[in-house]
């Protein structure tokens, strides 16, 4: 089934626009709440949000069509991704759902769900829910109507579990930390987390007022916590995003760290230790081939997935491994999580540095990284230049010129007409010269003025 109001991370939008306005989001909660509530029983649905003042719109919306079909509802309030998906399970719930849209600005807002396992829904699941979209759904007798009510323990909780991640017998006192919250979620927990374990802890991007989720701030935009590195003389930054599902660290030089080198530090001592499940890291097709280069040269294979951390952890789930994730900060470690998790996979990074007494520059530059370069291309929808002979001709010919020391990954964007184009290559001057005569021969065919 192809999923239409799905995309790769739940639905997302501008906030008060559609699909994100109160009215279909009423119906997606219902919808939601139908899907899931296949018998005469009340069952029940947990809710957590960022910060976005939107949140708030959302929330008693979904509020409304939930407890219209029979779902009771508890409202977790500002909480991490990743406490939504173990609050859904701990709590014998039958649905979590998160609303943000992660990384965006605060004019964007989004819907994740998670099944009663506590991991995301996949695509047939989205599909069926969106079929039940199309039609009236099914609503509770009166009688049936459920209920809603607030959890206040539940951030605690979820602290709680989060620290229990961290190795018995260390601690965190010596090391100085900046954490950055991106004025989202984990403006309470994170710090809090971190100080519980002993560290020495300097918070910022924790004052949020429902507009500065994410604003100058967080894992995007690294500006800042790389100065406060700096002037603090810290250890190390953690850099969150919205939702606290991914991670960017910096060393104490100011240097950053991605997703690639905080897997290859992880991957590599998990492989020695004998705990890496099958050998194997998963990753998407996004992650530099560096990084294969390297695990390769540590004898861990790499399994590549479509774009997007629901692919990589179905893929986890499906290959029985216990670490995936992202270029862009999703780590996965499902020993620990459902989902990623940012401030779980700082701690991971910070036993490393304890127990090695290594400094944080050491481990986050794991591997030399290929030159990488990105493009988007925009096209008409009637007009697919993928699909036209001449430019697969060109791009066969420039992935053969590339063969053993680089490579070309051409796909198409799952929610806006773009083509994405990423290239990398040991020689840079090569890299920019192939990608450009495939941006040039895709732009010739694109149906774009």
């Amino acid at each position: 089934m192809v999923r239409k109001f799905f995309g790769t991370d739940g639905v997302r939008g501008r906030a008060n626009q559609y699909p994100i306005n109160a009215e279909m989001t009423l119906k997606l909660g219902a919808a939601a709440g139908r899907y899931f509530r296949r018998d005469g029983n009340q069952h029940r649905v947990v809710i957590g949000k960022d910060t976005r003042r939107s949140g708030y719109m959302l929330e008693n919306a979904l509020t409304a069509g939930l407890t219209s079909t029979g779902m009771n509802v508890f409202l977790l309030g500002p909480i991490p991704t990743p406490g939504v998906g173990l609050l859904t399970r701990s709590m014998r719930a039958d649905l979590g759902i998160m609303i943000s849209a992660s990384h965006n600005p605060y004019y964007d807002n989004g819907i994740k769900l998670f099944g009663p396992d506590g991991y995301k829904l996949n695509d047939q699941a989205e599909a069926e829910i969106e079929e039940l979209l199309e039609h009236d759904i099914d609503r509770a007798s009166v009688k049936n109507i459920g209920k809603a009510k607030r959890i206040d323990d539940g951030l605690g909780r979820y602290v709680e579990r989060v620290k229990s991640t961290f190795p018995s017998g260390l601690r965190l006192d010596g090391i100085k930390i900046v954490v950055d919250c991106a004025n989202g979620a984990s403006y309470k927990s994170a710090p809090e987390v971190l100080w519980e374990l002993g560290a020495d802890v300097i918070p910022i991007g924790v004052n949020p007022d429902g507009f500065n989720i994410n604003k100058d701030c967080g894992s995007t935009n690294t500006k800042a916590i790389k100065e406060a590195v700096l002037l603090n003389k810290a250890d190390l930054g953690i850099c969150l995003d919205g939702d606290a599902d991914r991670v960017i660290l910096i060393d104490e030089f100011g240097v950053e760290g991605d997703g690639d080198q905080i897997l290859a530090a992880l991957a590599s001592r998990w492989a020695a230790q004998g705990i890496l499940t099958g050998g194997t890291l998963v990753s998407t097709v996004m992650s530099n081939l560096g990084l294969e280069r390297y695990l390769k040269s540590k004898s861990v294979k790499l399994l590549r997935t479509s774009v997007g951390d629901r692919y990589v952890v179905e893929a986890m789930r499906k290959g029985g491994y216990n670490l995936g994730g992202e270029q862009s900060g999703h780590i996965v470690m499902t020993d620990h999580s459902t989902t990623g998790d940012g401030i779980v996979a700082a701690l991971q990074f910070l036993s490393i540095m304890k127990k090695e007494n290594t400094p944080a520059s050491l481990l986050l530059h794991q591997f030399e990284a290929y030159p990488q370069k990105l493009l988007n291309i925009g096209y008409s929808p009637n007009k697919d230049p993928l699909k036209v002979d001449s430019v697969q001709k060109t791009i066969n010919r420039l992935e053969k010129k590339l063969f053993s020391i680089g490579r070309v990954l051409i796909r198409k964007s799952g929610t806006e007409p773009l083509i994405r184009i990423m290239a990398e290559c040991e020689d840079e001057a090569l890299l920019n010269s192939v990608i450009d005569e495939i941006a040039e021969k895709i732009k010739l065919e694109s149906g774009n003025d």
